[in-house]
């Protein structure tokens, strides 16, 4: 199940709950020591070398545990109490090239600003441009604000492996630069934990057994007919790219409908997708489940027509309806038919341009964002894209995604998001549970991604749609 994100205050409380439910804090700390070895020898290879950052506390007890379970790891452990005197066995060691360091330094329990030899500790590795793995929170970051406790002295992560649950301040715009790609050790022998609220973390566990399995005795009819509305003059790529990653989502038909301008060239990349020109009187299909509105809607003279359908579709359809790029724009504030599932689909300029904010304000309160966009246009469903892409409403909770990586930032990457999510809400099986059904197939887009990454450095967004789908 998804677990929430915390604060300080929430984290030692759950941490006492434990206590006084038998756990013990030595055999939590083992727990994470090999959860944390794990995690470093997936990032390494046999015989590599790896350095351990070890200062006073628990969080240095943490990453010394993980020694134990490094067995096919060179290990190089610094116990870092005098930061003076330790500074010349850190270069020392560094010097020797470890692939990887594991920063055990300083935990969540750090309230002070650092002391000048502190911060030279930290300036050496951080200019070492070793990979590093920090434990629980990057040394010397707040873990409630997301702000530095001394200004220059925050480690720069690669990956944190932040213990139980996500700390408030890991999500901060501002700390992302220092935590790297976040990731949760859930698993450690912690009791449930206990607090709710507004954020929660997505795990890969929450889509066990999703979607469904088929039944046997399925057909076309069964699994939905998406109506895709898509494609001009300059941009009719995307529309191809929403096509086929819709068709990875495997609805039963997909009927595209695009300019006259790009039909030539769209319907020759497309055999299994029908393909019809798009007119201003155009109906869509009489068996159609989902309408996708707006990749590569953005050829000059397209607004003046094809505002009036967009706001005419999100008002009045009883379908679902996924509104993305141009076609946000269009939009009018206001409700939709009445329990009809609506979805849009922004990155931050979008957002602020619905909001008519910078887009400085977007990313300072991303939840807010959200809230905000879902209220002005009928409590519909938001995918606020970007690095932890949300999903939420005007009310209830919002999810925070953990997949995906930079290597997203492709044009086209957004239209094989859209496509792939209509072809999933095609489905009317999956219409149960539309946030889970929202939350799959953004974490899919995130771990298509990192499959790519791991594999090759030089993946594109056609790479990505061949392997939406296949996360597990």
């Amino acid at each position: 199940m998804s677990v929430p994100v915390i604060s300080l205050a929430q984290m030692r409380e759950w941490e006492s709950a434990n206590w006084a439910a038998g756990r013990t804090e030595m055999e939590i700390i083992r727990r994470v020591g090999g959860v944390l070895a794990c995690r470093a020898s997936e990032l390494t290879h046999p015989g590599d070398a790896i350095l351990i950052l070890a200062g006073k506390g628990h969080n240095g007890d943490d990453a010394r545990a993980a020694q134990e379970f490094l067995t096919d790891r060179r290990v190089a452990m610094l116990n870092v109490t005098a930061p003076e005197s330790n500074l010349p066995e850190l270069e020392k060691a560094l010097s020797q090239k470890p692939a990887l360091i594991i920063d055990g330094l300083f935990g969540i329990g750090l309230n002070r600003p650092l002391a000048g030899d502190w911060k030279k500790i930290i300036e050496t590795v951080n200019r070492s441009g070793i990979p590093i793995l920090a434990v629980d929170v990057p040394s010397g970051l707040n873990a409630d604000t997301g702000e530095p406790a001394t200004p220059g002295a925050v480690i720069e992560a690669a990956i944190t492996l932040t213990i139980g649950a996500p700390k408030t301040g890991l999500l901060a715009p501002n700390a992302w630069a220092f935590v790297g790609r976040l990731e949760v050790a859930d698993d450690v022998g912690l009791t449930p934990c206990p607090p709710a609220g507004e954020l929660n973390w997505t795990l890969p566990e929450d889509f066990r057994n999703f979607p469904p399995r088929r039944p046997v005795a399925g057909h076309k009819g069964t699994f939905g007919h998406l109506g895709i509305v898509a494609g001009s003059l300059g941009f009719h790529g995307a529309a191809v790219l929403a096509a086929h990653a819709a068709q990875r989502a495997q609805p039963g038909l997909i009927t595209l409908f695009t300019q006259e301008s790009v039909y030539h060239a769209v319907a020759a990349q497309l055999q299994a997708v029908m393909v019809n020109l798009w007119m201003p009187d155009s109906k869509r299909p009489d068996t159609a489940s989902a309408i996708l509105i707006g990749p590569g809607l953005a050829a000059p003279g397209l607004a003046d027509t094809m505002s009036l359908v967009t706001r005419r579709i999100w008002r009045d359809s009883l379908l679902p309806v996924i509104v993305d790029a141009s076609a946000l724009d269009w939009l009018s504030v206001g409700a939709s038919a009445k329990n009809a599932i609506r979805v849009l689909t922004p990155h931050p300029g979008e957002a602020a341009r619905l909001l008519n904010v910078p887009k400085q304000q977007i990313q300072a309160n991303r939840p807010q964002a959200v809230r905000e966009i879902s209220r002005r246009f009928g409590n519909c469903w938001v995918v606020l894209k970007g690095h932890q892409t949300l999903v939420g409403r005007s009310e209830g909770q919002i999810f925070v995604n953990p997949s995906g990586n930079p290597h997203l930032a492709q044009g086209g990457s957004g239209d094989a998001l859209a496509g792939y999510l209509a072809g999933l809400l095609a489905q009317r099986p999956l219409q149960a549970d539309v946030g889970k059904l929202i939350r799959y197939a953004v974490w899919q887009h995130g771990a298509a991604a990192d499959k790519l990454q791991a594999a090759r450095a030089n993946w594109v967004v056609e790479d990505l749609i061949g392997e939406l789908g296949n996360a597990r």
